[in-house]
Protein backbone atom coordinates (compact mmCIF):
# COMPACT_ATOMS: atom_id res chain seq x y z
CA UNK A 1 0.00 0.00 0.00
CA UNK A 2 1.45 3.59 -0.96
CA UNK A 3 -0.20 6.66 0.74
CA UNK A 4 -0.73 9.79 -1.46
CA UNK A 5 1.61 12.92 -1.37
CA UNK A 6 -1.16 14.81 0.36
CA UNK A 7 -1.46 12.11 2.83
CA UNK A 8 2.43 12.34 3.45
CA UNK A 9 2.26 16.21 3.71
CA UNK A 10 -0.53 16.39 5.87
CA UNK A 11 1.30 13.82 8.33
CA UNK A 12 4.81 16.29 8.30
CA UNK A 13 2.38 19.39 8.41
CA UNK A 14 0.68 18.13 11.48
CA UNK A 15 3.97 17.21 13.18
CA UNK A 16 5.47 20.35 12.83
CA UNK A 17 2.58 22.02 13.94
CA UNK A 18 2.38 19.77 17.30
CA UNK A 19 6.31 20.22 17.63
CA UNK A 20 5.28 24.15 17.77
CA UNK A 21 1.97 24.08 19.61
CA UNK A 22 2.90 27.04 21.60
CA UNK A 23 2.27 29.73 18.62
CA UNK A 24 1.26 30.39 15.15
CA UNK A 25 3.40 28.71 12.40
CA UNK A 26 4.07 29.60 8.93
CA UNK A 27 3.51 28.13 5.54
CA UNK A 28 6.84 29.19 4.26
CA UNK A 29 8.36 27.90 6.99
CA UNK A 30 6.91 24.07 7.20
CA UNK A 31 7.51 24.42 3.36
CA UNK A 32 10.93 24.92 4.01
CA UNK A 33 11.57 22.68 7.04
CA UNK A 34 9.90 19.96 5.79
CA UNK A 35 11.01 20.45 2.03
CA UNK A 36 7.51 20.89 0.60
CA UNK A 37 6.75 22.56 -2.10
CA UNK A 38 4.22 26.19 -1.16
CA UNK A 39 1.86 25.30 -3.48
CA UNK A 40 1.14 22.07 -2.44
CA UNK A 41 1.26 22.85 1.05
CA UNK A 42 -1.50 25.25 0.83
CA UNK A 43 -3.71 22.85 -0.75
CA UNK A 44 -3.19 20.41 2.24
CA UNK A 45 -3.38 23.31 4.70
CA UNK A 46 -6.88 24.23 2.89
CA UNK A 47 -8.31 20.60 3.72
CA UNK A 48 -6.79 20.32 6.86
CA UNK A 49 -8.22 23.61 8.17
CA UNK A 50 -12.02 22.36 6.85
CA UNK A 51 -11.44 19.31 8.40
CA UNK A 52 -10.67 21.06 11.44
CA UNK A 53 -7.25 19.44 12.31
CA UNK A 54 -5.87 22.86 12.20
CA UNK A 55 -6.51 26.60 12.96
CA UNK A 56 -5.60 29.25 10.65
CA UNK A 57 -5.47 33.01 10.81
CA UNK A 58 -4.79 35.51 8.16
CA UNK A 59 -2.88 38.52 8.03
CA UNK A 60 0.52 39.86 8.78
CA UNK A 61 1.08 38.12 11.93
CA UNK A 62 -1.09 35.22 10.40
CA UNK A 63 -0.16 31.57 10.09
CA UNK A 64 -1.69 28.44 11.60
CA UNK A 65 -2.00 25.81 14.33
CA UNK A 66 -3.31 22.60 15.36
CA UNK A 67 -7.69 22.48 15.66
CA UNK A 68 -7.15 20.32 18.65
CA UNK A 69 -4.87 18.88 21.06
CA UNK A 70 -2.43 16.30 19.44
CA UNK A 71 -3.82 13.91 21.74
CA UNK A 72 -6.85 13.64 20.03
CA UNK A 73 -5.82 13.31 16.61
CA UNK A 74 -5.97 9.87 15.60
CA UNK A 75 -3.36 9.19 12.77
CA UNK A 76 -6.02 6.86 11.22
CA UNK A 77 -8.35 9.57 10.82
CA UNK A 78 -6.45 11.77 8.92
CA UNK A 79 -5.33 9.36 6.58
CA UNK A 80 -8.86 8.37 5.75
CA UNK A 81 -10.10 11.87 5.56
CA UNK A 82 -7.13 13.01 3.30
CA UNK A 83 -7.27 9.85 1.19
CA UNK A 84 -10.81 10.08 1.11
CA UNK A 85 -12.14 7.03 -0.84
CA UNK A 86 -9.39 6.39 -3.37
CA UNK A 87 -9.45 3.44 -4.69
CA UNK A 88 -6.51 0.58 -3.88
CA UNK A 89 -7.04 -1.16 -6.76
CA UNK A 90 -9.31 -0.52 -9.95
CA UNK A 91 -11.47 -3.02 -8.74
CA UNK A 92 -12.65 -1.10 -5.76
CA UNK A 93 -13.85 2.02 -8.14
CA UNK A 94 -17.35 1.39 -9.29
CA UNK A 95 -17.49 4.33 -12.20
CA UNK A 96 -14.08 2.91 -13.62
CA UNK A 97 -13.78 -0.89 -12.87
CA UNK A 98 -12.86 -2.74 -16.11
CA UNK A 99 -11.65 -6.34 -14.47
CA UNK A 100 -13.67 -8.74 -15.73
CA UNK A 101 -12.81 -10.76 -12.49
CA UNK A 102 -14.53 -8.42 -10.07
CA UNK A 103 -17.41 -10.33 -10.03
CA UNK A 104 -16.02 -13.31 -8.53
CA UNK A 105 -12.47 -11.99 -7.46
CA UNK A 106 -11.85 -13.22 -3.90
CA UNK A 107 -8.61 -10.81 -3.63
CA UNK A 108 -11.01 -7.67 -3.43
CA UNK A 109 -12.30 -8.64 -0.11
CA UNK A 110 -8.83 -9.87 1.14
CA UNK A 111 -7.29 -6.35 0.30
CA UNK A 112 -10.42 -4.39 1.95
CA UNK A 113 -9.77 -6.56 4.75
CA UNK A 114 -6.21 -5.49 5.26
CA UNK A 115 -7.15 -2.27 4.18
CA UNK A 116 -9.34 -1.87 7.40
CA UNK A 117 -6.44 -3.07 9.42
CA UNK A 118 -3.84 -0.91 8.21
CA UNK A 119 -6.08 1.89 9.26
CA UNK A 120 -6.99 0.63 12.75
CA UNK A 121 -3.41 -0.19 13.45
CA UNK A 122 -2.90 3.65 12.83
CA UNK A 123 -5.89 4.75 14.91
CA UNK A 124 -4.03 3.15 17.73
CA UNK A 125 -1.32 6.12 16.81
CA UNK A 126 -1.89 9.55 18.02
CA UNK A 127 -0.42 12.85 16.71
CA UNK A 128 1.02 13.36 19.91
CA UNK A 129 2.76 10.19 20.44
CA UNK A 130 4.72 10.39 16.96
CA UNK A 131 5.97 14.15 18.42
CA UNK A 132 5.96 13.66 22.35
CA UNK A 133 9.61 12.89 23.97
CA UNK A 134 10.74 12.30 20.41
CA UNK A 135 14.17 14.70 20.00
CA UNK A 136 15.35 13.38 16.86
CA UNK A 137 12.16 15.04 15.20
CA UNK A 138 11.66 18.08 17.60
CA UNK A 139 15.60 18.93 16.52
CA UNK A 140 14.65 18.45 12.73
CA UNK A 141 11.64 20.91 13.38
CA UNK A 142 13.49 23.40 14.74
CA UNK A 143 11.80 26.67 12.81
CA UNK A 144 15.09 27.13 9.92
CA UNK A 145 15.06 30.71 10.53
CA UNK A 146 16.77 29.82 13.68
CA UNK A 147 19.80 27.77 12.38
CA UNK A 148 19.29 24.82 14.89
CA UNK A 149 18.68 22.33 11.82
Amino acid sequence: MRITKRTNIAVRLLMYCAAHEDRLVTKAEIAECCNISENHLAQVINQLSQLGYLTTQRGRNGGMNLGRPAAEIRIGDVFRDVEGNLPMVECFADADNTCPLAGACRLKVALADAAQAFYASLDDISLEALVCDNHDLLRILQPVSCGSR
